[in-house]
């Protein structure tokens, strides 16, 4: 059995599963893009155990994730990962938006959530190449590697430029 990977174009924080992706920044003090509205829609708690995390772990370094509740947002929970900034490519950025996919993927495993939404990691302000990280996104989620079938997988695209790149790709 194959994990269902969906394609929808909507607003991240109005979808209703176990654990939407956040595209946060290091500090995790919350930010514009999918961040903001996040935090903005999430509430308070959101922020607040986003101080938590950071006073025992000093903020999340890039390709790396971390789990807080929804608050106030459809989904349970929120999986915080922070993709690389677009240096042109040989700064490992393929690697480390990858790693964005796999870690937060393994994170909703270790917390037992079976359906899991992802915006556009990196595409926005960090102006990953969009093509290459659609590549990348349903590349990792189709060859996750821990053998665990999520019931839902959603690639959530805001913008139609986005959910265009990723219908093209899924339908090759």
């Amino acid at each position: 059995m194959k994990t269902n990977i969906q394609l929808i174009q909507a607003d991240i924080t109005t979808i209703d599963v176990d654990v939407i992706v956040n595209a946060a920044n290091s500090s995790l003090l919350g930010g514009g893009g999918v961040d903001g509205a996040i935090h903005y829609k999430g509430g308070k708690t959101i922020l607040d155990e986003y101080i938590a995390i950071r006073n025992k772990q000093g903020g999340c370094a890039t390709g790396e994730a971390v789990i807080t509740t929804g608050s106030n947002l459809p989904a349970k929970y929120v999986i915080h990962t922070v993709g690389p900034v677009w240096q042109g490519g040989n700064k490992n950025e393929a690697q480390l938006l990858e790693d964005c996919y796999t870690n937060s993927l393994r994170l909703a495993i270790e917390n037992k959530l079976s359906s899991i939404a992802f915006p556009n990691i990196s595409t926005g302000i960090y102006r990953f190449p969009k093509e290459q990280a659609a590549m990348i996104a349903i590349q990792t989620i189709k060859n996750f590697p821990e053998g665990h079938q999520f019931e839902k997988v959603l690639l959530v695209c805001f913008d139609e430029e986005n959910f265009l790149i990723y219908k093209r790709i899924l339908e090759a």
